[in-house]
């Protein structure tokens, strides 16, 4: 091969791909939510899962962890990660418990899918410190959380000629941050009543109608 000066790439191990496998674990919870997303009303049922994004010139890829409230659309917590690691669905959960602990129902649960992240100790855990049951789609089952797998395509349909042009993380967090300010308080939805998602969420605590929509 010197000879004739022929080179031989090596790829390198995915270390994502180590590190994922090292958290993946047998502790599949039942689908105990059965698709039942709106059946128990507001803070009864949370949706979860992740999706990624690729931005600038270099394409690299961010990863977005989501908590959504079934019953109000409401996206009640997320973070944004440069990474595939644990910690970011972790604080997703701390972020959701800092600001709705109060609000959450006492039979609450958690519905994600059967990813590594879910079946993990480290999530399972603080699953149990928060007292929130935990729920699992059957495998490969994309309909067993349609809700959050809406939530996801209708965002990239939204924002995704911005996220080409983000050129940095900061950036695109930005964006990020932004739309879900916008589909929280002033993306209004037919199926809530014609209102925002925190704005249903209001209506259906306090039965009062919005003013300005009367």
């Amino acid at each position: 091969m010197r000879k004739f000066g022929v080179n031989c790439p090596i790829r390198k191990p995915n270390p994502y791909k180590r590190m994922l496998k090292s958290i993946a674990t047998n502790n599949y919870a039942k689908n105990v939510l059965n698709r039942e997303f709106t059946l128990h009303g507001p803070r009864y049922v949370l949706l979860t899962d992740i999706t990624y994004f690729f931005y600038g010139p270099l394409r690299f890829k961010a990863y977005l962890s989501v908590i959504k409230d079934a019953y109000t659309k409401e996206i009640l917590s997320y973070v944004l990660s440069n990474n595939l690691q644990i910690d970011f669905v972790i604080e997703t959960v701390k972020k959701l418990m800092k600001k709705y602990k109060n609000e959450l129902n006492t039979d609450c649960l958690i519905h994600s899918d059967q990813g590594c992240h879910y079946t993990s100790y480290k999530f399972i855990e603080i699953l149990k410190k928060s007292k929130i049951r935990q729920s699992m789609s059957r495998r490969g089952n994309c309909w067993d959380n349609a809700p959050q797998e809406s939530f996801f395509g209708h965002m990239k349909d939204e924002i995704e000629s911005k996220v080409k042009v983000c050129k940095d993380f900061t950036s695109l967090k930005k964006l990020i941050d932004d739309y879900m300010d916008y589909y929280n308080n002033d993306r209004y939805q037919w199926n809530l009543a014609k209102l925002s998602p925190s704005e249903y969420y209001k209506y259906c605590m306090t039965g009062e109608y919005p003013d300005n929509y009367k």
